[in-house]
């Protein structure tokens, strides 16, 4: 997935589904363990050199590999302006693999993907598991991630979000804003309402000390990282 051949492949067939000439920002979303890594870097520093791209980018790198591809970068004279980490209160891997620090120290940008753990950190978890929810039918979804001790957890975390008048989802959204090294949010919406809820989330994004550490019981604390150890810190 990570080969030149692949890369390219794939960045020419995008470009010609689209109809366009060359995409902002081309991405290597996953290090290739198959793949020597500059090989895969040079697939980047390729694609803009020929027009393809402006920028590039990585996601789901961890701290050392970042470090790892900014140099490599930096040696073909292309600049890894962002990077594209999963981050919520749920998932916290960045905090202890210090990926923000990296990035800063890299001066790349951070946009975090999944900041509503893909939808557990929304409304509709606050009474039943709705049947035709995300959370009940995507593969992705581990059966542990559904008990009822962890669904408790979420619920409680809507209190702060009521405090502040603002709904879960909002709250999340903010909570990963809060710092002011990250850049943005991809939220993944599939409703007009979904997205008309999130973009109010930026307009709040200032906590007290007391609604961080009730937070923290409720996720860290508690021992309710439900993505743990993935893949992305390895």
């Amino acid at each position: 997935m990570g080969s030149r051949k692949h890369l390219i492949a794939s960045l020419d067939q995008r470009l010609k589904r689209m109809r366009i000439d060359y995409f902002d920002i081309f991405y290597s979303h996953r290090l290739d363990p198959e793949t020597p890594f500059e090989e895969t870097m040079g697939a980047l520093e390729a694609a803009v050199r020929q027009g393809k791209a402006l920028y590039v980018g990585i996601s789901s790198y961890n701290s050392r590999r970042t470090r790892q591809a900014a140099a490599i970068l930096r040696k073909l004279k292309t600049r890894c302006l962002i990077h594209q980490p999963s981050y919520s209160m749920l998932n916290r891997w960045i905090e202890e693999d210090k990926l923000l620090d990296t990035l800063e120290a890299e001066g790349m940008g951070v946009i975090v993907f999944s900041p509503l753990a893909q939808g557990l950190l929304t409304d509709k978890y606050l009474s039943v598991v709705p049947s035709d929810s995300r959370a009940a039918l995507a593969h992705f979804f581990k059966p542990n991630f559904l008990t009822e001790e962890n669904l408790a957890h979420v619920r409680r975390l809507d209190a702060p979000a009521k405090r502040r008048s603002r709904s879960l989802a909002q709250m999340a959204i903010a909570w990963v804003l809060r710092d002011k090294r990250v850049t943005s949010a991809l939220i993944g919406a599939s409703r007009p309402e979904q997205v008309a809820d999130s973009v109010k989330a930026p307009t709040n994004r200032e906590f007290l000390p007391e609604e961080l550490a009730e937070i923290e019981r409720d996720t860290v604390d508690a021992g309710v990282n439900l993505w743990a150890k993935s893949a992305e810190i390895v």
